[in-house]
């Protein structure tokens, strides 16, 4: 059974933009995975290879959000941007992992962005 195409085209490009950046302890990677129900957040310390802080939908107090998921989207950026200053972390590098920067994933860089993240 072969993959799906579409998968396969967001894999290649996730690889291609992966090759590009590099997260580190002073800038981590603010790295986006959607679902087709939920949309997760991770900061990462490729130096190290840790996660650094996370955050998704699935959280309590996201899931509570009346709204759509784009809206959720907004409140997980928040999220992510809330534990990275409680860290320290003022600024990161975003990682779309091969989505289009639209909809969902442009509302978690700009949830972050409103939360003090620098990009």
């Amino acid at each position: 059974m072969a993959q799906d195409e579409k998968v396969i085209r967001r894999q290649k490009l996730r690889w291609r933009i992966r090759t590009k950046l590099h997260g580190t302890a002073q800038r981590p990677r603010l790295s986006v995975f959607r679902s087709n129900k939920d949309i997760y957040a991770q900061l990462i310390n490729d130096d190290n290879g840790t996660t650094i802080a996370a955050a998704s939908s699935r959280e309590k107090d996201i899931a509570a959000v009346a709204g759509n998921k784009v809206a959720k989207s907004l409140s997980v950026g928040k999220s992510i941007a809330q534990k990275a200053t409680a860290l320290g972390v003022t600024a990161c590098i975003f990682d779309r992992g091969g989505y289009l920067y639209h909809g969902r994933v442009k509302s978690v860089a700009d949830g972050a962005r409103e939360g003090g993240l620098k990009f």
